[in-house]
């Protein structure tokens, strides 16, 4: 499996993590290693940045990079001071924009998503907006200097798979930066599809956290996506609408 390499740099891993809902700390830390995971979204507004918060010490490995979210801001303006706060914290300018006004259905802003997304690319960060699947958006969030979208395959948490499947082939067939699926993959089979589909990533949180041994289903999720990837790399084959002989013709049998 081809390596991915995001703003200059390189991920083995092609499976990326969120760190809420889990039942301990100590749970996470066993799923993200099980993972082989290189990358974990932690949102800011749950850290105690005064030590009070054990989230951060569980997730002190080499291999790992460290992604805040911008999780609960509402428009553009709270998401640039998120980030600022998570450089000053957290030592890093990579950041995963998450704007999304309404809390029942958590959908993102998509105009307060591309102004953000501007003004923090020209403040030096490494931005990855979480997106409606929206081709249109893609293009306008690449000129903004976006180094990745991260477009929902269905509404966060519902784990109800790629219901957006048609925009995002879209979307990965005319992107010219990495394609991180986001949101709804409830199932490793959902993982593997949107890798099949040649999608550069995924990032899963809900149905690894509250699975039942999320260890083992966080080593599900990596053997899927390195089965799906691997599938697209080797280019799978076309789809057809009438049956085509697998084995020689047996026309010698009609004599």
């Amino acid at each position: 499996m081809a390596a991915l390499q995001i703003a200059g740099n390189t991920f083995n891993s092609r499976l990326f993590l969120g760190t809420g809902k889990f039942g301990s700390s100590m749970e996470m830390e066993a799923a993200v290693l099980a993972s082989g995971t290189e990358l974990v979204t932690v949102a800011l507004k749950r850290l105690d940045l005064q030590q009070q918060d054990d989230t951060l010490q569980y997730l002190q490995h080499a291999h790992l990079q460290l992604l805040p979210n911008t999780s609960g801001a509402r428009h553009a303006k709270e998401a640039i001071l998120a980030a600022q706060l998570a450089r000053e914290a957290l030592q890093t300018n990579w950041l995963k924009l998450e704007i999304h006004p309404d809390p029942k259905y958590l959908l993102p802003d998509a105009v307060e998503t591309l102004k953000a997304t501007a003004a923090l690319a020209k403040m030096g960060f490494i931005v990855l907006p979480y997106i409606h699947a929206d081709p249109v958006l893609c293009k306008q969030l690449e000129d903004a200097g976006t180094a990745a979208v991260m477009p929902l395959g269905a509404p966060i948490g519902t784990n109800k798979g790629l219901r957006t499947l048609d925009f995002l082939e879209i979307i990965i067939a005319q992107s010219k930066v990495p394609v991180i699926v986001d949101a709804g993959i409830g199932a490793p089979s959902h993982a593997a599809h949107a890798m099949e589909l040649g999608a550069d990533a995924v990032l899963v949180n809900t149905a690894i956290a509250t699975a039942q041994d999320p260890a083992k289903m966080a080593h599900a999720f990596k053997l899927a996506v390195e089965a799906g990837r691997s599938a697209f790399e080797a280019t799978l084959p076309a789809v057809r609408d009438h049956a085509m002989a697998s084995s020689p013709l047996t026309a010698f049998l009609d004599v």
